[in-house]
């Protein structure tokens, strides 16, 4: 088998930043030498090798890669992801592993602390695949989705659709599906509870009496049918993220709110020991996409009415819900709160 990869140049002489992306992905999983030749598609030149190549092959993106078999057949991916999946991933898909119990869970804590967060989350994902859910919806969420894309391992991904979403958020959503290629699960709210608390309360009712029952409807429920069909879940949360209901949080830890599809839940936080300059600077230099609204000032991102710019000096937390006391600022999906009123 032979693998040839075409590249894109630039009018203006760079390559393209997919193609440069795609050779990242490929060196940093070590399959870089699995790549037999390169050849360049050049946008101001018909008969570079790369846009002959395209020609023959009807192919108008880049990059993409030609694999030649031994008899001579070809076939063509426009997705690296999918070529390293299909033909270039040698490790074994991870056999989902027996349950652990709390014992062998306390000790893999103790030896995964201060370890990189790539080390935790890949432990995680050696152990139960796809069955290991990253809860995606902000910036650190969108690193562990990197990390995993890096690790040639399979993962999923939800988000918990509110219905209340910045419209920038919505965006960010399909710029990491599409950056990543993966499918990401969107959970919505129960109808029926939903309609019902409008209508009891209208739209607006979390200004009064507090978010927790909001929150309960549009995050909590949904939650807890996502990690009902997996057997552990992956989080971004940062010990000083919140220091008066996040200070003591593991790297790896049993899950005490919620129940998994075999019950007990496994919840990894790699990101734990991380400051919020050092989750910035990782999606700086990897070129990880972020919410637009962070450059405005929103540092943690809710709902749309839950959620405002800080100012110079804030806590990152102090934007939302920042008409209740700091310390009820927790949503129910890292502190155990009670059942969403019918």
């Amino acid at each position: 088998m032979h693998v040839t990869m075409v590249k894109k140049r630039l009018a203006n002489g760079e390559p393209c930043r997919k193609c440069a992306q795609a050779e990242e992905l490929l060196r940093n999983r070590g399959l870089w030498d699995r790549i037999g030749d390169v050849v360049w598609a050049d946008e101001a030149d018909p008969a570079s090798p790369g846009m002959q190549l395209g020609a023959r092959l009807g192919v108008t993106l880049a990059p993409f890669f030609l694999v030649r078999e031994d008899d001579g057949s070809e076939t063509v991916y426009e997705s690296v992801l999918k070529l390293v999946n299909e033909r270039l991933a040698v490790a074994a898909k991870p056999v989902p592993a027996p349950a652990l119990a709390d014992a062998d869970l306390d000790a893999a804590a103790r030896d995964l602390a201060g370890r990189d967060p790539s080390e935790i989350l890949r432990w995680g994902l050696e152990r139960w695949g796809s069955s290991l859910g990253i809860a995606f919806s902000g910036a650190e969420d969108v690193v562990l989705v990197h990390m995993a894309s890096e690790a040639a391992l399979p993962f999923s991904v939800f988000c918990l659709d509110t219905g209340r979403l910045h419209p920038e958020t919505y965006r960010f959503i399909e710029a990491v599906r599409e950056r990543y290629e993966i499918e990401i699960a969107l959970m919505s709210p129960d109808a029926a509870a939903l309609e019902g608390l409008v209508k009891r309360k209208g739209l607006f009712s979390f200004h009064e009496d507090g978010h927790e029952e909001c929150c309960g409807i549009r995050k909590v429920e949904p939650l807890r049918r996502a990690l009902g069909t997996l057997r552990a879940w992956a989080t971004g949360q940062r010990r000083d993220q919140s220091p008066a209901t996040r200070s003591a949080i593991a790297a790896v830890e049993r899950d005490r709110t919620f129940s998994g599809a075999d019950g007990p839940l496994v919840k990894l936080n790699p990101l734990a020991g991380w400051t919020s300059a050092q989750v910035w600077s990782y999606i700086r230099d990897r070129g990880v996409p972020f919410n637009s609204l962070h450059e405005r000032g929103f540092v943690s991102i809710g709902c749309e009415p839950c959620t405002r710019a800080v100012l110079p000096g804030e806590h990152e937390r102090a934007g939302r819900w920042w008409w209740e006391e700091s310390t009820k600022r927790e949503c129910g999906l890292h502190v155990g709160v009670a059942p969403p009123k019918r």
